[in-house]
């Protein structure tokens, strides 16, 4: 299949280029610095203003989007806004001008879409977005993606949760623990949502291939954990301690706004990816740690 990907040097990008060039399709990757990378005669790098020469595509895929690490100052809240309507809306444009329409438009998206809560189980059948800036981007997000909808495109909305992985989000949490200084956060009530980075990969092209997969789907783990036994597994495989506990307001000085990434949570369900049967690789956290660490 031709795939055209928006976002393919990032963390998940990447991993998800590798499968799908084991698998023999033929990968275009819209990037803005094509002349930083090596293409070859299945994966190619595109300029965003050079697209007009591009084969016909099966699939879509936009994973592109500014990271949410770093202070949350007014400029960066406007770009990390910006970075997924603009990006998500140039895909939406170009596909509008392709005369073949792709069958599927796989866009990513962010279980941040529900807001936070300790005493709520979120699924797929929750339709109302919480209140918080996170929530208010992921619904502007979904609600650009949508519009494949209108042109016949079968659309799937990935809601992703805490990605791990070499690389990511875990590269950050591991700190702590490697510097004998890692310990529960705030309350460490907080559920954390996550994700082996493989499933992430497995899930999408699930996804590419069932035709009755559409709309949101959460990108989780089946089993939520709350943040003080993450830590506490994480420390185990690590071969660390976890004695020291970071106060909610020293997290809320350093890192402002964005600290809610760490002291609030969510606890999700993938309950689409379930009943159509999906196997997760890695459905338990310390069997997923211990095979990113190896």
């Amino acid at each position: 299949m031709n795939i055209l990907v928006a976002g393919g040097t990032g963390f998940v990008g990447k991993a998800l280029v590798k499968t799908l060039n084991e698998r023999g399709h033929s990968i275009y990757i819209l990037t803005r610095s094509p002349a930083k990378h090596r293409s070859t005669q299945q994966v190619k790098f595109i300029d965003y203003n050079d697209t007009d020469d591009l084969p016909d595509m099966e699939v879509v895929i936009n994973l592109a989007g500014e990271s949410l690490f770093g202070y949350w100052t007014a400029k960066k809240k406007q770009s990390i806004m910006s970075s997924r309507l603009h990006t998500t809306q140039y895909v939406i444009d170009r596909m509008a001008k392709m005369k073949q329409k792709p069958n599927v438009f796989i866009n990513a998206s962010a279980i941040g879409y529900y807001g936070t809560s300790d005493k709520v189980i979120f699924t797929e059948e929750t339709t109302e977005a919480g209140s918080d800036f996170l929530a208010q981007v992921v619904a502007e997000w979904e609600k650009t993606a949508q519009q494949a909808e209108e042109m016949g495109i079968r659309t799937v909305l990935m809601r992703f949760g805490i990605i791990l992985g070499d690389g990511g989000a875990l590269s950050f949490m591991r700190l702590p623990i490697k510097w004998f200084i890692g310990g529960k956060i705030a309350s460490g009530e907080q559920w954390l949502s996550w994700i082996h980075i493989d499933d992430v990969i497995k899930l999408i092209g699930f996804c590419l291939h069932h035709e009755d997969i559409k709309g949101p789907i959460n990108v989780t783990a089946p089993q939520p954990i709350r943040n003080k036994d993450f830590i506490r597994i994480l420390a185990k495989v690590m071969k660390r301690p976890c004695w020291i506990s970071v106060p909610e307001p020293l997290i809320r000085l350093v890192a402002g706004e964005m600290s809610q990434l760490i002291t609030k949570g969510q606890y999700v369900l993938p309950k689409k990816a379930q009943k159509h049967n999906f196997h997760f690789l890695y459905p338990h956290l310390e069997k997923a740690l211990t095979n990113i660490s190896h």
